[in-house]
């Protein structure tokens, strides 16, 4: 008999031994995954002359920079839906900002798994810092841990409480970049929501290393330039040089550990710049972002990488660098490392309802033209947007507009109605301001990529097209989370068999209610022992728990 509280390790040493020889492999890598948010690519290494990153910078320097690095949405929620399953998150039902308030969780089809679930499948020890935000939990909005099957932990800031020897896959977000994080620390609230916030925001800007002088910052045409948007761009800078401190704290826990040589680091952002016009947009000031990888044996130092690459990409080539196999429903492909698969001449972008606004904009993009399709055409580009609407130099332009001294460029956003189709030449008009779309010389391209779109939308499946309602009434009928079915708890031959009836499920099991643990295959009957063990679908809640206690081995 092994004593209570005992039989965890012993566990994780049979697990281990089940695996096949090239999954228990010893050299397979450890992967972190540093994500910042809201940040298009205002690095050092990406020639910025006003950010300070330092840390980021040397990152660079040892690893491979990519040029195209896009997310597939240009808001949190939805790209991190597409990243986590290497799926566009419309393909599966994520791709309105905060599917909850719609009143419903995604339901992906039920072979469909997070790709931290698959490698946590193989022996990998998954951990996140916190935010995950895919859309699979109704808990705090989505925003945090999500089914319980994904991770081993989902509060830990390193890999460091991780059994020894286990390889990590490693996702921590960093927060401090946000676009909640640009609203100014000191001036008094003007609402609730700046209030709530301010507490993180103070926490936040105690970490500020300088304070970027706002005659420094580079203003985009398409917004005015005043004193309010300097300050703000200002600020985004001055949480860019805090974030890149941590960057510089995690790679030196990776050098103290000696494990350096042994991880694939991965640093890059949900999607770009937490600024109006550029969060929640599919053009390139919202969906382009800094991506750099540093993958010791794969990457040459301070190399770069120009082809395309998508936020759906990271889960194949995740997996493959892990020696895990990757699922025919994925949709990325592996752009670095063994079997790297070939360019694609697009990727592709959208964007559904953004919180109380409905919404619905495709979007594609080769190495030099954009093609951006307004499915709701007769309606503002601007719709108001509460979250967004607290940033100052957002409260400034809507001011400026509704009293007519807007003008020139960045009018052009607050237009009351939207061009149907729109098309940029990125390589002449970087910032996507002089629509193509009706210039007879670019009517070849036009023709071509709107073909494209039309392609995708009738082979991709869209779930996005639907009316959200009808949407919600395929995920929980009448209003209602349907409820993941209590797994059964059975000994045969000498081995524990778990299983639950809902199509798709994932199953955990706590052994003397430890810590819950994947299971995948039939097990040893932990002898004086209780097992727990509960279900959870994807979207749906999570069943209760089955018990049942295993007697002590009988005497020889």
């Amino acid at each position: 008999m092994i004593a209570n509280g005992r039989w965890l390790p012993c566990l994780a040493a049979l697990v281990l031994s089940w695996l096949s020889p090239s999954t228990a492999h010893a050299e397979r890598p450890n992967i972190l995954l540093i994500m910042a948010e809201d940040m298009s690519p205002r690095v050092g290494a990406y020639g910025d002359q006003i950010a300070r990153t330092p840390n980021i910078d040397r990152l660079a320097s040892e690893g491979m920079r990519f040029e195209r690095a896009f997310t597939s949405a240009g808001v949190c929620a939805p790209s991190r839906s597409g990243i986590i399953m290497g799926v566009h998150a419309d393909s599966w039902g994520a791709g309105h900002m905060r599917v909850t308030q719609g009143g419903y969780a995604a339901v992906p089809p039920p072979e469909m798994k997070a790709f931290p679930e698959l490698l946590r499948a193989e022996g990998y020890y998954t951990m996140n810092a916190r935010k995950t935000d895919y859309q699979l939990d109704v808990g705090m909005d989505g925003f945090l841990g999500g089914p319980f099957t994904i991770w081993d932990d989902t509060h830990v800031d390193d890999w460091r409480g991780r059994p020894d020897g286990q390889p990590f896959f490693a996702y921590l977000t960093l927060e401090g970049t946000h676009e909640s994080q640009v609203w100014p620390t000191w001036k008094f609230p003007r609402d609730l929501m700046q209030l709530a916030m301010l507490p993180m925001r103070v926490a936040n800007h105690s970490r500020w290393i300088h304070e970027t002088d706002p005659a420094d910052v580079q203003v985009p045409p398409y917004y005015p330039d005043t004193p309010t948007v300097r300050e703000d761009i200002a600020r985004h800078y001055n949480n860019i040089e805090a974030m890149d401190a941590q960057v510089g704290l995690l790679l030196a826990k990776l050098e103290q550990d000696g494990l350096a040589d042994r991880t694939i680091v991965i640093w890059t952002t949900d999607h770009g710049d937490g600024l109006p016009r550029a969060k929640r947009w599919p053009y390139d000031s919202g969906i382009r972002i800094p991506l750099i990888i540093r993958w010791p044996g794969v990457t040459t130092a301070n190399s770069v990488n120009e082809e395309l690459v998508s936020g759906v990409d990271f889960a194949p080539t995740i997996l493959q660098a892990a020696g895990v196999p990757i699922p025919d429903y994925v949709q990325g492909r592996v752009f670095l490392g063994p079997g790297t698969q070939p360019e694609p001449e697009w990727i592709r972008a959208a964007r559904g309802r953004i919180d109380e606004h409905d919404d619905r904009v495709r979007a594609l993009r080769d190495r030099r033209y954009k093609y951006v399709r307004h499915l709701i055409p007769d309606q503002p580009y601007v719709l108001p947007v509460a979250f967004r609407n607290t940033m100052p130099m957002m409260q400034e332009m809507n001011e400026l507009s509704e009293s007519g001294a807007l003008e020139g460029t960045p009018a052009l956003w607050f237009r009351q109605t939207r061009d149907t189709e729109e098309l940029f030449d990125t390589a002449t008009d970087p910032h996507e301001i002089h629509n193509l779309a009706g210039d007879p010389a670019h009517a070849e391209q036009l023709e071509r990529m709107r073909t494209a779109l039309d392609q995708w939308l009738a082979t991709s499946g869209d779930l996005g097209l639907l009316p959200e309602e009808e949407l919600a009434e395929r995920f929980w009928p009448g209003g209602v989370q349907p409820v993941t079915a209590m797994p059964t708890i059975e000994e045969r031959d000498g081995r524990v068999h778990l299983a639950s009836t809902s199509e798709g499920a994932s199953i955990g099991f706590s052994l003397d209610e430890g810590s819950w643990q994947l299971y995948t295959t039939p097990f040893p009957m932990p002898h004086g022992s209780e097992i727990s063990a509960k279900a959870i679908r994807y979207g749906w809640a999570e069943s209760g728990e089955a018990t049942t206690s295993f007697p002590d081995r009988e005497p020889r």
